[in-house]
């Protein structure tokens, strides 16, 4: 399988330098330069299959010639023994139409571990190849930072730097990065939006000096491997919904817009999707890109779903690029317009491909706690605010009666604990795994959100690349 570039002029990689690059050379993002394509039958034979079995024969195809399928299970069957559950991402219901997708079942209580904890095995499968060093660069508005250390702290060759946005995330989310002890792990806390910091990463990534000094890589969802681990779940919900015999509705809470693309993906691979439903909080780029075809960056609204709080969704240029027809040099141009003027209007092509499949939602603080009230009451079931967006999303949804609605839940309850007693009175307890959380002593450290800074800090504690001299 080969990879090329959002913006065309990135050479065509195979799937391991695909995972340790993370971005393109030309500042875009990797995808396979075909979609693989699975027939009604082989969809229908993964009935029955545990989590693992049906990882393997989706992701099978994206990894060919990096590493063969007792490989990718032997991987597989690692990042997921850490779960709690047995299905790793089980199904609940709420009603007769309404279902919930629980991705939290992993070690930091949030879906990034689904992805994640996989991709710490690729990295040292990968790096067990070369006499080389890794360091990950990341920006986190909450879950990522924690499942991205969680994966790889204390393992050999890799080094990880992740920021995130001082005062913005909760103190759950926080602790799960900053309490981590490993020589590895460098938490850092910036005076600014998560924007912010995800622009100064892609920036590191888009330095040509600071990039040949390191071997940066990427745990964010600009990561393609993340992407391809978060497919996965789509098919294995789908098919215990019916698939391939009828097709299943998702609502997706989201930001960056990655856990979407891995639907539409799978969209894109056969799996009968009747709707994506892209469900965001009052940041609503995507929903005024989606519904209006205006594309332009607005203010960060700190809100109770932290993880949303997002105005510049970095996976969206993935389905521009394929929605609107594969021309990387056009994307190019466009995203540069959109780089200085911090707006861009999508193409006919670009919203004619993603309509027939994807909708999107606005859903406001109410909504949410209204949501958050009716799964409580309704269903006994305790849902994080983030999952409550996608589930408000979900029931005002123009879906048919007869097409099951699952909503994404992505985190666990626990890790807002304040939002959720306020919509339903009740605290919910964190789970006894990471239950002395608030016991352990934090460490981090506080920079300006400036790139000399952030630099500047790098330099001074990564490993060079291998034959680059000291930093």
């Amino acid at each position: 399988m080969q990879y090329q570039s959002t913006r065309g002029s990135a050479p065509a990689l195979g799937f391991e330098d695909v995972t340790l690059a993370g971005l393109a050379s030309d500042g875009g993002l990797y995808l396979p330069t075909q979609w693989p394509a699975f027939t009604a039958d082989q969809i229908r034979a993964m009935a029955g299959l545990s989590y693992v079995e049906t990882a393997v024969r989706v992701m099978t195809p994206f990894v060919a010639g990096s590493l063969s399928e007792d490989e990718l299970r032997d991987l597989c069957a690692a990042a997921y023994s850490r779960f709690s559950h047995q299905a790793v991402t089980p199904l609940v219901q709420l009603d007769h139409q309404q279902w919930m997708l629980e991705l939290f079942h992993g070690p930091t209580l949030a879906f990034k571990d689904v992805a994640l904890q996989l991709l710490g095995h690729l990295f040292e499968r990968f790096l067990s190849r070369r006499d080389d060093h890794l360091t990950i660069v990341g920006a986190t508005s909450g879950d990522t930072g924690s499942a991205a250390i969680d994966a790889v702290a204390g393992r050999a060759k890799i080094d990880i730097f992740m920021l995130h946005p001082e005062g913005r995330v909760s103190d759950v989310q926080r602790r799960q990065m900053t309490t981590v002890r490993a020589p590895n792990i460098h938490n850092i806390a910036i005076s600014g939006s998560f924007d912010d910091a995800q622009a100064l990463v892609k920036a590191m990534f888009n330095d040509a000096d600071f990039k040949s000094r390191f071997n940066l890589s990427a745990v964010n969802s600009i990561n393609w491997a993340r992407l391809m681990a978060q497919i996965v779940y789509y098919f294995y919900a789908a098919v215990r919904l019916g698939a391939p015999e009828r097709a299943v509705a998702f609502s997706v809470p989201t930001g960056n817009f990655g856990d979407v693309f891995a639907g539409y993906v799978a969209a894109r691979m056969g799996l009968p999707v009747a709707k994506l439903i892209v469900a965001t909080n009052v940041n609503d780029i995507l929903h005024r890109a989606l519904g209006e075809g205006d594309y332009s960056q607005g203010q960060v609204v700190p809100t109770a779903t932290p993880s949303m709080d997002i105005q510049v969704s970095s996976n969206f240029e993935r389905l521009l690029f394929d929605a609107g027809g594969r021309d990387g040099a056009a994307l190019a141009d466009q995203m540069r317009g959109f780089e200085s003027s911090r707006a861009m209007r999508l193409t006919n092509a670009q919203r004619d491909g993603a309509a027939g499949l994807l909708s999107s939602a606005r859903i406001d603080a109410d909504a949410m706690t209204m949501a958050m009230r009716w799964a409580y009451d309704a269903a006994g079931h305790v849902i994080d605010p983030h999952s409550a967006i996608g589930l408000a999303a979900a029931r005002a949804a123009d879906v048919g009666a007869d097409v099951p609605v699952v909503t994404l839940a992505t985190a666990h309850a626990a890790k807002f604990p304040d939002a959720v007693e306020r919509a339903t009175g009740l605290r919910p307890p964190l789970p006894a795994r990471v239950g002395d959380l608030f016991a352990r002593e934090e460490h981090y450290d506080r920079l300006p959100a400036t790139f000399e800074a952030i630099t500047t800090y790098v330099a001074e504690r990564a490993t060079p690349r291998h034959g680059a001299g000291p930093a």
